[in-house]
């Protein structure tokens, strides 16, 4: 019954992502605001049409959360799905082999900003919520929440959380926003890294100077900027930042040995990024430096002039972002402090710096001994044919961790995405085969999940 209407409506379901991803949700750029609102107002609709109750757009100190509801009997457990519409930046456009918000299908495959993260993955959860109703198959209650904040650090989502409690009680959270090994070899995510993102500020003379004739006596703040962040890593590629290691969750050879079991091609990994070789912290192979140990990443540098041509200046400043992914037990208060600690005390007496915190989230390891995570295991094993291999992943999702602190609640990551899908990148892409995948696979989780519960 339920692969029967999702097959009747195959095109359908397609068709209604495609138009979502015609939408510029990029919340990091205010002049796409009206289409963060627009993108919003698209989800309201869609989850009303799809047979959600009590649906509206949650007014919070930024975008809205798009909330709804089917609340079928209280003796069901009761499945809170979480998922973004906001996108990333598509920058750098020129890189697009075609426009970002116009997307198209080739091989197999939708290329549009958002595709895979996250509305890709998180629109699986609405059509598969459909899915359910129309063909009164739904075994749990559920919850919808929304946001539109989460590539700018999920700012508001606390406060929303905090204010609807009564709103969003319930068993478990239910994420679409990760990836699995393959298409033939599903995984599920076990274990997140936190995160801290900050920008430093570089200052030099009060003005931009002639490289000619103050060149060699004056800093030039690129140089001082370039010479602190490569001073960040010694030669074996350990961060040495004094104490960034000091609460470093060490796992066992057991445990590493176990990670070891996920199938993983090294020189596939090389050639699918066109690398000589891979490069990382001595004494761990590449699917642990990616996943369970902490990192330190310049994600952008500037300063100076950039234009055609040539215009010989020493720039006033030098600008770098900069991110550190964390694992447990580290929290990005405390690895933010450090690094701007340590960070002011190696600059020279030439320049001036400033470290601007943006915004960090905290590691987090979910449980594979639940009744949650078994539902979806048995889930993937009926779809797949196959039983998923449980992953730790090396992406941040912030909010889980707050998820659990709020609300008690534990959440479960049911991702479908691939490496090779270019999240955050030009090019994005999600497989059509993945998103129809996961439209088929939630059901069987709830199926499963309401059956656990009993």
């Amino acid at each position: 019954m339920i692969n029967q209407y999702i097959n009747d409506n195959k095109d359908r379901f397609v068709n209604e992502l495609l138009d979502m991803l015609r939408i510029p949700s990029v919340s990091a750029d205010p002049k796409f605001k009206a289409d963060v609102m627009r993108n919003a107002e698209f989800l309201k609709e869609r989850l009303i049409e799809a047979g959600a109750d009590n649906v509206e757009l949650v007014e919070t100190a930024g975008n809205p959360v798009v909330y709804g509801e089917k609340m079928v009997d209280p003796s069901l457990p009761t499945v809170l799905v979480y998922g973004h519409y906001d996108v990333q930046p598509a920058d750098p456009y020129e890189l697009w082999t075609s426009p970002p918000f116009e997307p198209v299908i080739k091989d197999g495959k939708i290329y549009a900003r958002g595709a895979c993260d996250d509305k890709g993955q998180m629109y699986m959860h609405v059509k598969a919520f459909e899915t359910m109703v129309k063909t009164g198959t739904l075994a749990c209650n559920v919850r919808f929440m929304i946001e539109g904040e989460e590539e700018v650090g999920s700012v508001n989502l606390g406060a929303f959380v905090r204010e609807h409690k009564d709103r969003l009680t319930g068993d478990v959270i239910l994420i679409s926003d990760t990836g699995m090994l393959a298409n033939d070899t599903p995984s599920i995510t076990t274990g997140l890294r936190g995160l801290s993102y900050l920008e430093v500020e570089v200052t030099g003379p009060n003005r931009d100077l002639h490289s000619g004739l103050y060149g060699g006596a004056v800093a030039n703040p690129i140089n001082i900027l370039c010479q602190m962040i490569a001073s960040l890593h010694d030669e074996n590629n350990r961060i040495t930042i004094p104490g960034f290691y000091d609460n470093v969750d060490e796992l066992s050879q057991e445990e590493r040995a176990e990670m070891a079991r996920a199938p993983f091609d090294l020189d596939k990994y090389k050639k699918a990024l066109d690398l000589g070789d891979v490069h990382g912290e001595e004494g761990y192979v590449t699917m642990e430096r990616n996943s369970i140990r902490p990192t330190l990443d310049v994600n952008g540098i500037w300063g100076g002039y950039t234009g055609e041509g040539a215009k010989t200046v020493i720039p006033s400043k030098a600008y770098a972002k900069i991110s550190m992914r964390l694992v447990p037990h580290q929290t990005s208060e405390e690895i933010t402090e450090k690094f701007k600690k340590h960070f002011e005390s190696i600059a020279p007496k030439s320049v001036k710096v400033v470290v601007k915190p943006h915004h960090g989230g905290e590691p987090v390891v979910t449980p594979t001994d639940s009744p949650a995570y078994q539902a979806a295991s048995m889930a993937y094993e009926e779809t797949f044919g196959v039983k998923p291999i449980p992953v730790r992943s090396g992406g941040s999702i912030p909010i889980v961790a707050m998820f659990k602190s709020e609300l008690g609640l534990d959440s479960v990551l049911m991702g479908f995405g691939l490496d090779s899908d270019a999240i955050h990148s030009p090019n994005e892409s999600y497989g059509l085969f993945n998103y129809m995948k996961g439209i088929e696979t939630i059901p069987q989780f709830y199926k499963y999940f309401a059956q656990l519960k009993k």
